[in-house]
C-alpha cells in the first residue's frame, strides 16, 4: 500500500450510529470504505463483541481490531501503583471538604483515536516515526449522528480528514435505529465500557442484568479507591485526599440507587465524551 494517495476507513464502535453507517456503505448509500477499525479496548460488554462477529459477516470490506492496551487491567494495575499513567474521568469526593470533582479525561486518546491512527500509519505503509507524505489523504469516516453535532471535530494530523456522513445527512440516532429496522437488521448494543463513568442509571441497570459483568464492574470501583497510584509522598502518605468512584453519586457502586435517576440527578452522558470515538 506504499503507493495509496487517497485512503477512506470508518471508525468503527459497534454501537448504533457506527454499526448504521458500516451497513449503510455496504448497501451503497454512503461511499465504500477499503477498511473499518475497531479499537478494542478490552472492556466492553460481551453483547459489543457478538454484535461486531455478527457484523464482520454482513461487510464486504475487512475490520481491523486493534489494541494498544487493556484498559481493565490498567485500572486495576494503577490502584495497586503498578501502572501509572493512567488516567480516567471517575468521580472524586474528598471526604474532608465535601468538595466534589472529576480527574481528567484520556483513555479515548490513549486507547481509541492513538491505536486507529497508528493502525492507519501501518495500512499505508509507514513505520514508526517516519514522516507521511505529502500527496496523502485519508477519509476518516466518523459514526457521528446529527444530534451529537458537538462531538464533531478537526483532525489533529493535516493528513486525515474526519467526516461526518450522518451529519451532512441530518440523521439522528433514533433514525439510525428506524434504517436498521426498516432493513431487518437487529437493534445494535450501546458501545462503552462496562464501567464508564459518563454512564446514565439506565446504562448501569443494563449492565446489572449480567451478574458477571456487574460483579467486574464492583470489583473496579473497588479497587479505585485503594488509590495505590496517588500515594507519591516519600513516607507513603496519601497526598490525595479525595476518594474515587465510578458513579457521579460518590458511593460505592453497588449502593447506589439506579432507580428513576437518569434526567434528575444529572448524570452524565456520553455527550460529554467530546473526543467522539465512545457510544458511537
Amino acid at each position: 500500500m506504499e503507493n495509496i494517495q487517497n485512503y477512506r476507513v470508518l471508525s468503527l464502535g459497534a454501537g448504533v450510529q457506527s454499526t448504521t453507517l458500516a451497513l449503510m456503505i455496504e448497501k451503497g448509500e454512503i461511499p465504500m470504505v477499503d477498511c473499518a477499525i475497531f479499537a478494542d479496548v478490552g472492556a466492553e460488554p460481551k453483547l459489543v463483541y457478538e454484535h461486531l462477529d455478527w457484523l464482520e459477516k454482513q461487510l464486504s470490506y475487512p475490520i481491523h481490531r486493534v489494541q494498544w492496551r487493556n484498559l481493565k487491567e490498567d485500572v486495576i494495575s494503577a490502584s495497586k501503583g503498578e501502572y501509572k499513567t493512567f488516567a480516567a474521568p471517575f468521580f472524586s469526593l474528598n471526604e474532608k471538604t465535601g468538595k466534589r470533582g472529576m480527574l481528567m479525561r484520556q483513555c479515548t486518546v490513549d486507547y481509541k483515536i492513538k491505536p486507529v491512527t497508528q493502525k492507519i500509519r501501518q495500512l499505508l505503509g509507514y513505520s514508526k516515526g517516519q514522516k507521511v507524505k505529502k500527496n496523502t489523504k485519508v477519509d476518516l469516516v466518523m459514526g457521528i449522528s446529527y444530534d451529537e453535532l458537538q462531538r464533531m471535530k478537526i483532525n489533529t494530523l493535516k493528513y486525515i480528514e474526519n467526516q461526518y456522513p450522518l451529519v451532512e445527512k441530518k440523521i439522528r440516532r433514533h433514525k439510525c435505529i428506524e434504517w436498521m429496522e426498516n432493513n431487518n437488521y437487529p437493534k445494535p448494543p450501546r458501545s462503552a465500557c462496562t464501567f464508564c463513568p459518563y454512564h446514565s442509571n439506565q446504562e448501569w441497570r443494563k449492565i446489572k442484568e449480567n451478574k458477571e459483568e456487574w460483579a467486574e464492574v464492583i470489583k473496579l470501583d473497588q479497587s479505585i479507591r485503594k488509590q495505590e497510584q496517588f500515594k507519591k509522598n516519600k513516607d507513603g502518605s496519601n497526598f490525595f485526599d479525595s476518594k474515587l468512584y465510578l458513579h457521579r453519586d460518590c458511593k460505592p457502586i453497588d449502593e447506589v440507587d439506579l432507580r428513576d435517576k437518569d434526567e434528575k440527578t444529572g448524570q452524565y452522558s456520553l455527550l460529554d465524551e467530546c473526543e467522539g470515538m465512545c457510544g458511537v
